[in-house]
């Protein structure tokens, strides 16, 4: 494994996205399966999570919008194609627009995400395009769980059902992560948390690609997608706690990546701060500086590594800290307005780590009856408490005054600040633990 590879992925690196930007580009519209999770026709701008997008762009818009993004965002380090279909059922317009990118500049980073279905197909000319990373997206390595998951796969002219389409995608998958791994393609896998489902045997699928290669996996929770199946039929998201021993007992096994934003297949910016639904920011230039763009890059870089080489303590009693935040490694957002919260432990050292993402709904609209008054915005708040009732204290940009105070009531400090996350961190646990004493 490239170690080069993975130091500007904001993705496949966890200081990294603290660092570098990231862009999809949704070129691949078409799907050749059905997830039970998943309502390919359900699209909404306020919606952030995977496959949804705001429109499709060819492959010649697509690299446009690439160059002017670059010239905007200097530390855009990654571009990728991850939908909103499987980018390798559209593999025509998806080679295309990587060869476009690559024109552009052969230093970015090429990214590519599928449910593998395909992946066998196509691993030798993943390589020869340069594509550095890809990420395949898989829920079982048992027909028997896999059929609860997918409705159908569509493969060679023929729809499959039930086990058979579960197996078939699964031996799929398993080959295509084999041929990546030998022909030196860094594969990250992706599983989706489904309670009741396959909660228990992704400790197993773990195992199983590690086996193969792949180097990392990233365990999300379920996110019920509007009029999908599993939304129908009342399945539920997993607790907190859930998601926590889940990626606990993977993470004896193998690297398990715990920053994932769970992404729209049209996302811009950093991680956490998506910039594709404001064109308004897009510059009218489409030119950039590579020189400029290389120096601020190698700056980055190096800032990263002296963040890397500065002495490691103890995590034991290290204090959870939940963060507000819209992305750029600042404390820049509202209590009331986020829709995640970043949440990190921080050490007797100062040192900080992540340790998890975790999303809630935002119970201010914005209006003048913001807040918790009416069922729905206490159930809200209750739901935001217990998400977060095991840290210590919550960094924000700001609170209003009654739920600062039953963030209190509950154990739960909150305290609005601004500025950089690592920085707060330390200098607002360092006080807690004074006043503890």
């Amino acid at each position: 494994m490239s170690e080069s590879a993975l130091l500007k992925h904001p993705c496949y690196n966890e200081e990294a996205h603290h660092h570098f930007a990231r862009m999809h580009v949704a070129v691949a519209p078409k799907c050749n399966i059905r997830c039970n999770y998943c309502n390919p026709k359900f699209d909404c701008v306020n919606e952030s999570r995977p496959g949804v997008v705001s429109e499709v762009l060819s492959p010649e818009e697509a690299s446009d919008r690439v160059s002017r993004t670059m010239a905007q965002l200097p530390n855009l380090s990654v571009v990728g194609i991850a939908g909103p279909g499987d980018p390798l059922a559209n593999a025509e317009a998806t080679f295309r627009t990587f060869r476009n990118l690559a024109s552009l500049d052969p230093d970015l980073h090429l990214c590519l995400s599928t449910n593998g279905l395909m992946l066998p197909d196509y691993v030798e000319e993943i390589k020869e395009l340069g594509i550095r990373h890809v990420t395949v997206t898989m829920n079982a390595i048992d027909p028997k769980i896999g059929a609860r998951i997918y409705s159908n796969i569509f493969y060679q002219g023929e729809v499959y059902r039930d086990e058979a389409a579960a197996a078939l995608l699964i031996e799929r998958q398993l080959l295509g992560i084999e041929m990546l791994a030998k022909a030196g393609v860094l594969c990250k896998v992706n599983s989706v948390h489904i309670p009741e489902v396959n909660g228990e045997h992704l400790r197993e699928v773990t195992r199983k690609v590690k086996e193969l290669g792949a180097f990392s996996h990233n365990i999300m929770p379920l996110i019920l997608s509007p009029g999908s199946f599993f939304e129908k039929k009342g399945f539920r998201v997993p607790t907190n706690e859930e998601s926590i021993e889940v990626q606990r007992a993977s993470a004896e096994i193998m690297p398990v990546m715990r920053h994932c934003r769970q992404c729209r297949a049209d996302a811009v910016g950093m991680l956490g701060g998506d910039l594709s639904q404001t064109p308004e920011m897009m510059p009218a230039e489409r030119y950039f500086d590579k020189s400029a763009r290389d120096e601020i890059q190698q700056q980055l870089l190096s800032r990263m590594k002296q963040r890397h080489d500065e002495p490691k303590g103890d995590w034991g009693g290290a204090v959870r800290v939940a963060v507000a935040t819209r992305g750029s490694g600042e404390i820049n957002q509202h209590f009331g307005h986020a829709k995640e919260f970043l949440v990190y432990e921080v050490n007797g050292l100062g040192e900080s780590r992540l340790i998890g993402v975790r999303k809630v709904q935002a119970y201010c609209n914005g209006t003048a009856e913001c807040g918790e008054d009416g069922d729905g915005g206490a159930r809200v708040f209750s739901e935001t408490v217990q998400m977060l009732k095991d840290c210590a204290l919550l960094l924000c940009s700001g609170i209003g005054k009654a739920p600062a105070s039953k963030l209190q009531y509950a154990g739960i400090m909150p305290i609005v600040c601004k500025g950089e996350i690592d920085t707060q961190l330390k200098k607002n646990v360092k006080y807690l633990n004074y006043f503890a004493q």
